[in-house]
């Protein structure tokens, strides 16, 4: 059985970053008494995620470049950022069918269609 690393707070790791869309070092901010991250933050663009039992559940935009615009005909995959009109900023978590993705804004996830041609 292998053992996931315990983390402290201001270990860097690398993670991908919903705002560069790349793998980034991120600086860890706070970590459960196991050493499991809750929160990190991108070094680059200083996007701060949050995590519950290591899955993200919300994105906190730093002063980095801005998303791009939802727009429903554009195809999307999972880490992507997006900003929508009506629910802020947000972060794909999960492609869900052809058309389906799971976003997730502030700390709700809604479902969106998208790659309608």
């Amino acid at each position: 059985m292998s053992k996931k690393p315990a983390f402290a707070v201001g270990d860097s790791t690398e993670m991908l970053c919903s705002v560069c869309d790349l793998e980034q070092p991120h600086k860890v901010l706070t970590v459960t008494k196991l050493g499991v991250i809750t929160k990190a933050a991108c070094e680059t663009c200083e996007t701060a995620s949050t995590f519950t039992r290591g899955v993200k559940t919300s994105v906190a935009m730093g002063s980095g470049k801005s998303a791009s615009p939802y727009d429903r005909n554009r195809k999307y995959r999972k880490g992507q950022a997006m900003t929508h009109d009506k629910f802020g900023r947000g972060e794909v978590t999960a492609v869900i069918e052809p058309h389906k993705i799971d976003v997730i804004f502030g700390d709700r996830v809604r479902r969106l269609i998208h790659s309608q041609e």
